[in-house]
């Protein structure tokens, strides 16, 4: 005898799609939103001591150095600290969750001085203009290999500020080639010798990416005003992927803005450092304005890659694993927010009870063959031990107790939606009155930004409901 179809009542309010929306505690450039302040703020070192000054360059945060607070310990706007790249250092100093610091000498990994790169979390190279000596080189390296997250800005062929006989181009080739650590391609990326005149890289379709889609908003376009790009060697590293491209390319070649990960750490390249610039160096140069440039979105990318970077594991200055739930709408009582979810998904129906509170994510109980999904992406700290948990009530008017009509697969994926690992399998044979609390383990995906994705099937005539409410991802 079949059982009876359970008939339900949902919101139609919930997000339509498969992609995930990054967390959103969201800090938008330009307001005067703050999100909630980190535990430990993450450790921002800006290079200066490879002429980054050099001609008329000016990338600095602050003349004031090694510490910026120095120059203005409230700042407000981006002339409260003096510099090309002021506006980039005042909005991540506003959000209280960022320590900056300037190095003016060698970079170092492991030593006793303040700037040495064991006490950040990620170093920016603002279109160096000196070759690193070997020692650096190693550092470099070894700070990403570690954990360290590592921006590298680049500008066009032939922009050599102090004529050296060396541009940025050859001189982050250099790092990635010809170092102790490893040369053979280890970011799956070259800078192209090129001197791209002007443009606007668009962003490629990808809601779940958080540089894309970061606390600082949403990433549409770029800017080049005489910049370069990079030619993708997946080959050599799968893990790196192209976010913008200059018109007219796409898949390996023309990538403006590039990301990829070695080892523990994270990586991200930005073809021209225009881009950064805020316009109000010091006296005597002639800078662009790119940061406020109304046709891209120069702002919300440099500081959701700065935030991508620095969630890395730390770069060898010790992990933080501070016990925090990384999680947002956990309990779903802010409804279809946060979560990426089917249409209904997200629901105070009276059809199903929550846990607590009203709301909670329904998946299946249709009684008729098809699909629903429930997602959220997350970056998990590396060195840390993370828990995903949940309760989880199964109904079902299936009457086997032999197979597996209808299951709830809760599964890992990468940035890119390839599926990573399955967690756990649930089915109509799992049917019990209540909620039950269920944990799984993630820590095998610790150090990578991954989306957690609920699916629900129904395979037959006979209803069976996959409710969960108060989930949470703790990581310790």
């Amino acid at each position: 005898m079949l059982g009876s179809q359970r008939h339900r009542r949902r919101a139609t309010s919930a997000l339509a799609g498969l992609g995930l929306l990054a967390t959103a505690v969201a800090l938008q450039v330009g307001t005067d939103a703050t999100p909630a302040h980190a535990a430990t703020p993450h450790r921002v070192l800006f290079d200066d001591g490879h002429a980054e000054e050099a001609g008329n360059a000016d990338w600095i945060v602050s003349t004031a150095k090694p510490d910026p607070l120095a120059q203005d310990s409230s700042p407000s706007a981006e002339t409260d600290w003096t510099g090309a790249l002021s506006s980039w250092g005042v909005a991540l100093q506003k959000t209280g969750d960022y320590s900056l610091k300037t190095a003016t000498s060698a970079l170092t990994y492991g030593g006793s001085s303040t700037t040495d790169l064991s006490n950040f979390d990620t170093l920016v190279l603002p279109e160096p203009n000196t070759l690193f000596t070997t020692a650096e080189k190693t550092a470099i390296m070894n700070f990403v290999k570690n954990g360290g997250g590592l921006f590298m800005v680049s500008d066009h062929t032939g922009a050599d500020r102090n004529n050296d006989g060396e541009d940025a181009v050859e001189i982050l080739n250099d790092l990635m080639t010809n170092n102790s650590v490893d040369s053979t391609d280890p970011f799956g990326f070259s800078v192209d010798s090129l001197s791209i005149g002007s443009g606007y890289p668009a962003a490629i379709s990808d809601s779940a990416d958080p540089v894309l889609h970061g606390s600082f908003g949403t990433v549409t376009k770029s800017l080049i005003a005489s910049g370069t790009t990079a030619t993708l060697k997946p080959a050599d590293n799968p893990s790196v992927k192209g976010l913008l491209y200059r018109s007219g390319y796409s898949g390996n070649t023309g990538a403006f803005f590039a990301t990829s990960t070695f080892g523990s750490g994270r990586v991200a390249f930005w073809g021209d450092s225009s881009p950064v610039d805020d316009g109000t160096g010091q006296s005597g140069n002639t800078l662009y304005d790119g940061w406020n440039d109304t046709g891209a979105t120069n702002a919300a990318l440099a500081l959701n890659a700065t935030e991508w970077l620095s969630g890395a594991s730390g770069g060898g200055g010790g992990t933080d694993c501070t016990d925090t739930q990384l999680l947002g709408n956990a309990g779903f009582e802010s409804g279809a927010t946060t979560w990426s979810a089917g249409s209904g998904v997200i629901t105070d129906s009276t059809g199903e009870s929550a846990r607590t509170g009203s709301y909670y994510a329904w998946l299946g109980g249709n009684g008729t063959a098809g699909t629903e999904t429930l997602a959220q992406s997350v970056v998990l700290p590396a060195g840390c031990t993370a828990t995903l948990a949940l309760y989880l009530h199964i109904d079902t008017a299936e009457t086997t107790t032999t197979t597996a009509y209808d299951t709830l697969r809760v599964q890992v994926l990468n940035s890119s939606g390839t599926v990573l690992g399955t967690l756990a399998t649930y089915s109509n044979l799992d049917a019990a009155s209540g909620y039950t609390r269920r944990t799984l383990g993630l820590s095998g995906y610790a150090g990578q930004t991954v989306t957690l994705r609920f699916t629900g099937t129904e395979g037959s005539k006979l209803q069976t409901s996959f409710v969960i409410d108060d989930t949470a991802l703790d990581v310790t």
